[in-house]
């Protein structure tokens, strides 16, 4: 069982950064492929980013932020890294991290576990 403790969230204005961490626990990290997801109040949860467990140059990104978040991650740590930079208002939401152990990497359906998300508030 895999543990996942997202943190980082936050208040900030449009055109600021945050850096959200999810740390994991209880598995083989380097095994899962990860992935960020938000859920805006009254929309699904959404796919943002995810990176491959076989290299990390296998990223991954939704249109929408692409050229702004970075994602990455640090298996000696056992933890997984979202860069949002230039953030707009229509980026507040919930931010989840999920591991997966299949090949998963942008629907919501194929991640194992999921942590508790922690959120994010860009005022304009």
């Amino acid at each position: 069982q895999v543990q996942l403790v997202e943190s980082g969230g936050g208040l900030v204005q449009a055109g600021g950064s945050l850096r959200l961490s999810c740390a994991a626990s209880g598995g083989t990290f380097r095994n899962y492929n990860m992935g960020w997801f938000r859920q805006a109040p009254g929309k699904e949860r959404e796919f943002v980013s995810a990176i491959s467990r076989w290299s990390p140059d296998n990223t991954y990104y939704a249109n929408s932020v692409k050229g702004r978040f970075t994602i990455s991650r640090d298996n000696a740590k056992n933890t997984v890294y979202l860069q949002m930079n230039s953030l707009k208002p229509e980026d507040t939401a919930v931010y989840y991290c999920a591991a997966d152990l299949g090949s998963g990497i942008y629907y919501k359906e194929d991640y194992d576990y999921w942590g508790q998300g922690t959120q994010v508030t860009v005022s304009s």
